[in-house]
């Protein structure tokens, strides 16, 4: 079934996950062949981009009519490409660009380039390769060279290698447009673009620089999340984990820039891009600040002296939106996982120490959402179950809109309370397998729901 290998993980996470979906709540719902059958597509479904590339309009500068007709245009400035762009059913702010493939009759050309696994994921899902991503080029590749492009799943290429016998992927083919010498030999490294990819194995337009103040590239699951949240105009907002700002920018938008959206990273440069990108968008109600967000609340040892910037009077937002930082185990495509089973469990105790201080942040009333990349139980419904155990004043809220799945057993979670979180799931994933010649995809966008990077959202309201 599957083009791709499924995704290379080190031995202990694969038995850790597999455990996740062998737990015994899920075995005794499913039975084992079906709970092993999950676990087998979720391994082979992560190493494939979703069906579906996601683009969200910002309607306040634009109609998602106005914004669906430019974006066809840029599409068809592409040679040969006939991509067609949908809204999509549920969401009024979002298009739909079918990604087509895996195309699997590409002839694949004696000069190779092998680039890493993190430029390998990206050229599947449209991106061209940067210079710093090539690891290893043919001896005499030079300008204008057809070239075949694989990825080094493995990360045993070494940098500069002219011949690489390991395990790669073929991903596509391209024009190179620096040669070996330009980007190995010389004194000063060449930045810029190394490879313009002509035939990538799933074509999917790249959208580097395409109407940049009217779209914003986003995974569908990640747009869910504000509309969950469902801020108004004149609140207060406070996201807690914002770099680099599509869920900020989003919340600002659906609040029609009115109010005051709050954003904070701890990494400075990750603060630049949030500002950046509300800049770009044309957003005047964020507010992007350099600031760990554990140490947020005042009454949790920080100085409220410095007026409105962190750290910030108890109960002082009408609602918080904490994504937090997590495992990314839903991220796709993802061919190789180097996370070793202590990292991805060392997430927990920071994703609660956030959601203490989210719960100590929001006025009685208010609203929280908290969100993950990540398909674990630990980081997602064990949370859930932990919160409700631990704030007596929270209560699980229904979800608008909830496109998604139902939370996963095995947390302890009632059936009621499962049904009020929304998981996207990829092991439940319908693969959409687009060729060249078919693009009439009306009757796919419903996939485009379910065939989504893996995703978790729990929504609760604080009571007086």
């Amino acid at each position: 079934m599957s083009f791709f290998p499924k995704i290379r993980l080190r031995k202990e996470v694969e038995d850790y996950l597999r455990h996740v979906y062998h737990n015994n709540e899920l075995v005794a719902a499913l039975g084992v062949d079906e709970a092993e059958s999950r676990f087998v597509r979720l391994q082979n479904h992560l190493s494939h981009p979703p069906c579906f590339t996601t683009v969200r309009v910002n309607t306040r500068l634009t109609s998602i009519e106005k914004a669906k007709q430019l974006l066809k245009e840029e599409i068809h400035k592409f040679p040969g490409v006939i991509i067609p762009v949908h809204p999509h059913p549920q969401l009024s702010d979002l298009l739909l660009i079918p990604v087509i493939g895996p195309r699997r009759a590409l002839t694949q050309h004696p000069v190779q380039v092998i680039v890493g696994a993190q430029c390998g994921n990206a050229v599947l899902r449209g991106a061209h390769v940067y210079s710093a991503g090539i690891l290893s080029a043919s001896k005499w590749m030079k300008v204008g060279d057809k070239v075949s492009v694989y990825s080094d799943i493995e990360g045993q290429c070494k940098r500069g290698a002219i011949e690489f016998d390991g395990t790669k992927v073929f991903i596509g083919n391209g024009i190179a447009e620096l040669s070996r010498s330009e980007i190995f030999c010389s004194n000063i490294p060449i930045k810029g673009k190394g490879i313009r990819m002509t035939e990538p194995v799933y074509l999917s337009p790249s959208f580097d620089n395409v109407l940049p103040e009217y779209i914003f590239l986003q995974n569908l699951p990640s747009a869910v999340v504000g509309h969950v949240l469902n801020p108004q105009p004149g609140e207060r907002v406070l996201d807690m984990c914002a770099a680099p700002g599509g869920k900020t920018t989003h919340i600002a938008t659906l609040m029609n820039d009115q109010g005051e959206v709050i954003a904070m990273d701890k990494i400075a440069n990750k603060v630049e891009k949030i500002k950046q990108n509300a800049s770009m968008l044309q957003l005047n109600s964020i507010q992007a600040y350099c600031y760990n967000s554990t140490k947020a609340a005042a009454h949790d040892g920080g100085d409220s002296s410095q007026g409105s910037g962190p750290p910030f009077p108890p109960e002082s937002f009408d609602r918080v939106l904490l994504d937090a930082p997590c495992s990314g185990m839903g991220q796709r495509p993802n061919m190789a996982c180097a996370l070793s089973l202590k990292e991805l469990t060392s997430y927990q105790p920071l994703q609660r120490k956030l959601f203490s201080t989210a719960v100590s942040l929001l006025k009685p009333g208010g609203t929280l959402v908290y969100s993950t990349c990540t398909i674990t139980l630990s980081e997602n419904e064990e949370q859930v179950a932990w919160a409700l155990r631990t704030f007596p004043c929270l209560q699980l809220q229904a979800q608008d809109p909830h496109i998604g799945g139902e939370g996963m057993m095995g947390a302890g979670l009632s059936p009621d309370e499962l049904k009020l979180l929304q998981r996207f799931d990829p092991s439940l994933a319908v693969l959409c397998d687009h060729n060249d010649g078919d693009h009439d995809d009306k009757d796919r966008t419903p996939h485009a729901n379910t065939d989504t990077i893996g995703f978790f959202i729990a929504k609760f309201v604080k009571n007086s």
